[in-house]
């Protein structure tokens, strides 16, 4: 007899935002669109409900949802997810979605370099076509003690990994965000590390969880949430899911990250999410659901343990979780 075990993050399917549902409240939104519509609660128009995005790629949404991945509470409303943000080459408040339309998407290219067998820069709408895209539902926990429920729609980065064509020898994935002060005034900064940058061990990007975003709610992602290809590692802290990434290294050396060059003893490299390692300055064992008044507690890995926790084993004597 097949006996299965209700995973740690899942509840009961009535628990997650039914799929017509959602489809329909996009639908609507986007006939509401043609006029000035405003976000509850914040008295200005919203970002995610403007008018069609003019990006090539945009006919390619929606996705289809992949119903291996499921959430453990329903979907954060569009309007929270897109309005509350971080983003430092664009300042370091939470309400920073405006100043982020400053970012110029199109054209975009990636860099794929370091210990690959052929270097290549590709258009990212080419990278788009060739990738495919598919919807996933996704928990993201950030290090500030918040989450939220997403559905993003992009590609697996291992599918990414195999288009990279990687040596051997290559131990890790380096990924560095655009650099242009100009446009994005946070980058003046002179004490931050610019560009940002991110990394993962190869087996990390391989595992079947690791995903680059271009899109969420059934369209592009916008500039604020890391347009136009941000990474979703969801059993990390958000802050390694780098936003709008220009190149991506295969290397040997483990990156410097941002965070852990600018604060080492607080933000290390491997940043796995554990309710029972606070942080220097706060707890991390529960958090608070963007966009409602609860806060619930918080698991380890995410809830995403049975993906991922056994990358991990013999690595005791790193610092996994911070």
């Amino acid at each position: 007899m097949l006996v299965r075990r209700k995973r740690g993050w899942e509840l009961p399917e009535g628990a997650a935002t039914d799929e017509a549902t959602f489809r329909n409240r996009r639908r609507l939104l986007k006939g509401l669109a043609a006029g000035p519509v405003i976000a509850a609660g914040f008295g200005r128009v919203a970002p995610a409900l403007a008018d069609a995005d003019p990006r090539p790629v945009a006919g390619l949404y929606p996705a289809k949802r992949d119903g291996r991945y499921t959430l453990d509470r329903p979907i954060t409303p569009e309007k929270y997810s897109t309005t509350y943000n971080n983003f430092y080459e664009f300042g370091e408040d939470k309400d920073i979605w405006q100043a982020a339309q400053a970012l110029t998407v199109e054209p975009w290219t990636v860099k794929v370099g370091g210990m690959v067998e052929k270097p290549v820069t590709i258009a990212f709408d080419d990278l788009v076509k060739k990738m495919g895209l598919e919807e996933r539902l996704y928990r993201h926990r950030c290090v500030e003690a918040w989450s939220m429920a997403v559905p993003w729609t992009g590609f697996a980065l291992a599918k990414f990994v195999d288009f990279a064509r990687p040596l051997g020898s290559a131990k890790y994935l380096k990924m560095t965000t655009f650099m242009d002060p100009q446009e994005a005034p946070g980058q003046n900064a002179f004490f931050y590390p610019w560009p940002y940058v991110e990394g993962l061990t190869m087996f990390e990007a391989r595992n079947e969880l690791a995903f680059l975003v271009t899109g969420m709610y059934g369209k592009p992602v916008p500039k604020q949430d890391g347009a136009p290809l941000r990474l979703a590692v969801p059993w990390k802290y958000g802050f390694k899911s780098v936003k709008s990434i220009v190149s991506f290294e295969f290397t040997d050396q483990q990156p410097k990250t941002f965070w852990e060059t600018l604060q080492s003893s607080e933000y290390g490299f491997w940043a796995n999410v554990n309710p029972a390692v606070p942080h220097p300055r706060w707890s991390q064992a529960t958090e608070r659901v963007l966009g409602t008044d609860q806060r619930v507690p918080t698991l380890i890995w995410n809830g995403y343990g049975e993906y991922v926790a056994d990358m991990y084993k013999g690595l005791q004597n790193e610092r996994l979780f911070a």
